[in-house]
């Protein structure tokens, strides 16, 4: 574990490092030897935010000290963290601190601040985390898909389903899957999916997409814990897993029917894996 979190750790102190600097998702993930995919879900887990709104927090966090500690122009101070004009600075910088630049100039002007994060394990009380590894075949999935940035897509992928649940009975599929696929950069496609078997049509408006054999760690859950288990995989189940690695770059939500006298759909989350 230390080696996985000190690893994590290099890569934080890489973006502190390089605020001033264009940054790529790609080489900040190396940094911590994982790919940007599981890079971005374990970052989202530990920091209770995105990298890029870490990023963006930081470099306004260090904008504002410059403003209100310097005589250096407003324009200078944008082009250095990244801004290409005063006035797409200014609407960034008043949407974090509240206030405009020049009024960060102004004594006693109230003032953001978010200091740089370091990965700090503590050993708390213990909490259950059901799961099991299975070694499952390739499979074949049919459904839709949508891209999305990993910055805005916990917003935007739960409004992917409620348009897909508004069409009722006109849905092409049942949709046992919720899948993150092919990222690139911080752009992932996101399905809803169900098995595809060969002798079936595929539905108007869907693909198909293989999935490889691997074993799979399966984590059982509800829907109202979905979030929370997501959260401790990253955060507490990966940080000590031992003779296993991540493998590709996805995961899968996996909604099936509710057992007999039941209400209540039977969730899991599905991580890939490797023998060490």
């Amino acid at each position: 574990m230390k080696g996985w979190i000190d690893g994590f750790q290099d890569s934080l102190s890489y973006i502190e490092q390089n605020l001033s600097e264009e940054l790529d998702i790609s080489v900040i993930a190396a940094k911590a030897a994982l790919s940007p995919f599981y890079y971005q879900r374990i970052f989202g887990a530990l920091c209770g935010m995105t990298v890029g709104e870490y990023i963006r927090a930081r470099r306004m966090t260090l904008a504002a000290q410059e403003l209100s500690g310097s005589a250096e122009k407003v324009i200078d101070i944008a082009v250095k963290y990244g801004y290409d004009s005063p006035d797409s600075f200014a609407k960034a910088f008043q949407r974090f601190h509240g206030i405009t630049p020049s009024q960060a100039r102004e004594p006693g002007a109230s003032l953001r601040y978010l200091a740089p994060m370091h990965i700090k394990i503590s050993l708390e009380g213990g909490s259950m985390l059901d799961y099991r590894i299975v070694e499952k075949s390739q499979f074949t999935i049919v459904g839709v898909k949508r891209r999305f940035n990993s910055d805005t897509s916990y917003q935007e992928v739960p409004k992917f389903w409620d348009e897909w649940l508004a069409q009722g009975e006109k849905r092409p599929i049942m949709g046992t899957f919720g899948l993150c696929l092919d990222m690139d950069g911080k752009e992932f496609d996101y399905w809803i999916a169900d098995l595809y078997f060969p002798w079936e049509e595929i539905p108007e408006g869907c693909e198909t997409r293989v999935i490889p054999a691997s074993l799979w760690a399966q984590f059982p859950c509800t829907l109202k814990t979905l979030q929370d288990t997501n959260t401790k995989i990253w955060s507490e189940w990966l940080p000590s897993l031992q003779g296993y690695e991540l493998v590709d770059e996805y995961d899968i939500e996996v909604y099936l029917a509710p057992e007999p006298g039941s209400n209540e759909v039977r969730t899991f989350i599905w991580v890939p894996l490797k023998k060490a």
